[in-house]
């Protein structure tokens, strides 16, 4: 049976959505609210700390997927160099560096707007999609900060799909 079968009303609220699914992969997670949600799921390179927000104000199901990351100050300018590489290549969401907190975050927003409602299977598809992306670029972004890789060079190891469990 699809997920999307296990839910037939159209007024789901999506963040009771994206618990069911938690449930049903035995992720780790805590309802934060009933707008937010966190989650952590595990891939092949590390655990990866998602968080899924609602937003009834622009009618958005917002996903930040983070990792800790702490590269040497004087790799910041070519970390930033590579995530424009990897951004042109992500066509779903994006990475960005969260200096002060010290993490790598992929961000993505699903909008619902005109009463639209999100599936199961869109939702999960999301959230593969965020540790697809995080795992797929992981060893580039290790190879930048403690190898002596450059952008283009580091960027080589994520040519090929990574294959991991989301």
């Amino acid at each position: 049976m699809a997920l999307s079968e296990q839910f037939i009303e159209d007024d789901i609220h999506p963040i009771d959505i994206v618990e069911h699914l938690a449930e049903h992969h035995e992720w780790d997670f805590d309802r934060i609210s009933d707008e937010q949600i966190a989650m952590a799921v595990e891939g092949q390179w590390r655990t990866y700390s998602l968080t899924l927000a609602w937003s009834a104000f622009d009618q958005t199901l917002r996903l930040i997927c983070t990792f800790d990351m702490e590269p040497p100050e004087d790799k910041h300018a070519d970390l930033y160099e590579l995530l424009n590489h990897v951004n042109d290549q992500c066509w779903a969401g994006a990475f960005t560096y969260w200096d002060e907190q010290k993490l790598m975050v992929y961000r993505y927003g699903l909008v619902l707007a005109g009463g639209h409602v999100a599936s199961a299977d869109q939702i999960d598809t999301m959230i593969g999609a965020a540790v697809m992306s995080a795992e797929r670029y992981y060893p580039a972004m290790q190879l930048l900060a403690w190898g002596n890789q450059t952008p283009a060079e580091a960027l080589q190891v994520a040519i090929a799909e990574a294959y991991g469990r989301a």
